[in-house]
């Protein structure tokens, strides 16, 4: 995929405004579920306009299993959890990091994956900035709302610059607006992976804060949560959760491993 594809996967939640719903339980065999769709490759929208990605793929497979479809509604990822709060969406999938702040506000589901944090900087720069710590106070971007904007406030208090979706983070990024992205490991490798001049980036190889993803819920709906997990437990014992993760990570996977030898 060139830079113009990988752009206009990133950008299609910039590019449509927020659905809403009017009642979250509009529909007794359908399942509202919010998402930001900038987040490759767990989710974000494909050259054709479809929704795709690892989120998505494993919560249309828990929404089979529990004989309900799933009515997507695309939004900001800082309006997600507002969405479930207000009861917009019954539920969002958009690889939230399970954090103790936000557990005071909703319920995570069962971890599906664990990822790291990473810095992707100007190739030209590698010199410069050789691992996390030299990037201490200079001007970060991140994505609104994110834990990596989070630790990215916590690298550099004062210099920081948050975007509402990844794309326009490493757009600052090439445009010289910021020294360095901080962003999810596998968000980072897929952005590397499809961007037209991958020699203009490097990612810093130093991984930070390995933490679960989940799916989130809101507290009043404990009855879906225990659905959710059920289904998750079943998908990972009959093998399609694997099926499912090793479609959109298998690649990277085997290249962390064959750094890490």
């Amino acid at each position: 995929m060139g830079y113009s594809m990988f752009k206009q996967a990133m950008c299609a939640a910039a590019m449509c405004s927020a659905v809403f719903a009017t009642s979250a339980a509009s529909a007794e065999d359908k399942l509202l579920v919010g998402t930001e769709s900038s987040y490759a490759p767990f989710e974000f929208t494909n050259q054709d306009g479809k929704l795709v990605g690892f989120d998505i793929d494993l919560t249309e497979a828990i929404a089979k299993e529990l004989g309900l479809e799933v009515e997507w509604m695309q939004m900001p990822f800082d309006g997600l959890i507002p969405a479930m709060l207000t009861g917009q969406v019954d539920m969002a999938a958009a690889s939230f990091t399970i954090t103790e702040e936000r557990k005071k506000r909703i319920n995570f589901s069962d971890p599906y994956y664990i990822s790291g944090l990473t810095f992707v900087i100007r190739a030209a720069d590698k010199a410069k900035y050789p691992d996390n710590k030299s990037l201490a106070g200079k001007k970060l971007c991140a994505q609104l709302g994110s834990v990596s904007a989070m630790k990215a406030k916590e690298i550099s208090p004062d210099n920081t610059v948050t975007f509402n979706d990844a794309y326009a983070a490493y757009l600052e990024l090439h445009s010289g607006g910021c020294e360095a992205v901080l962003n999810d490991r596998p968000v980072n490798q897929y952005y590397l992976s499809t961007v037209k001049n991958p020699e203009q980036t490097y990612e810093i190889d130093e991984v930070m804060d390995a933490e679960d993803m989940a799916l989130v819920v809101p507290k009043n709906n404990e009855e879906l949560l225990k659905k959710v997990n059920s289904a998750l437990a079943t998908l990972k014992s009959n093998g399609t959760f694997q099926a499912i993760h090793d479609k959109w990570f298998k690649a990277a996977d085997s290249q962390a491993a064959a750094e890490a030898k």
